[in-house]
């Protein structure tokens, strides 16, 4: 697998060296995006493919610290083997809500992965997209999600999102 791991020496800036370093380290890396304008923040992850063979996350619209967190334990869950299920209700990833994953559609890659897609050299990994439920346990697609956080996680699905199989 071609990764920025194998750049040769002295051929990655000090932020790129710093990327990669804490990949090597840690296994993984996060990447925040601020919020712009109607975009909310985001966080993904860079190095669960090449790491655990596993495909990147991201999380929409969820604070920086959570969002942290969050990704932090799904890494050493999958690190100890732990599958996630895709497109289905599960409750291991949050404490306290439900959460649902699905395979992210590569059209939105490149305005939501910038530094996965310089870590592989292009769009040849895959991402799940990490959906969160309102504060009733209610996702997106739902009747009666709560209407004041409608627009928060954009639908980046393959597919489009659906409701879970029971």
């Amino acid at each position: 697998m071609n990764t920025a791991l194998l750049a040769p020496e002295g051929t990655l800036d000090e932020q790129e060296q710093s990327f990669v370093s804490a990949i090597r380290k840690h296994g993984w890396f996060r990447t925040r995006v601020f919020a712009e304008g109607d975009h909310p923040e985001f966080s993904f992850t860079t190095g669960l493919w090449v790491t655990l063979g596993q495909p990147e996350l991201i999380v929409v619209g969820l604070k920086s610290e959570i969002a942290h967190a969050v990704l932090w334990d799904v890494f050493r869950d999958l690190s100890s083997g732990v599958q996630l299920p895709l497109r289905t209700r599960t409750d291991s990833v949050f404490g306290n809500q439900p959460a649902c994953l699905y395979k992210m559609d590569k059209k939105f890659y490149a305005d939501y992965l910038g530094w996965s897609r310089w870590f592989y050299a292009g769009d040849d990994f895959p991402c799940l997209q990490l959906v969160w439920p309102d504060r009733s346990g209610v996702f997106p697609w739902e009747p009666n999600f709560d209407p004041a956080m409608a627009g928060i996680q954009p639908d980046l699905a393959e597919d489009g999102w659906c409701e879970y199989r029971a």
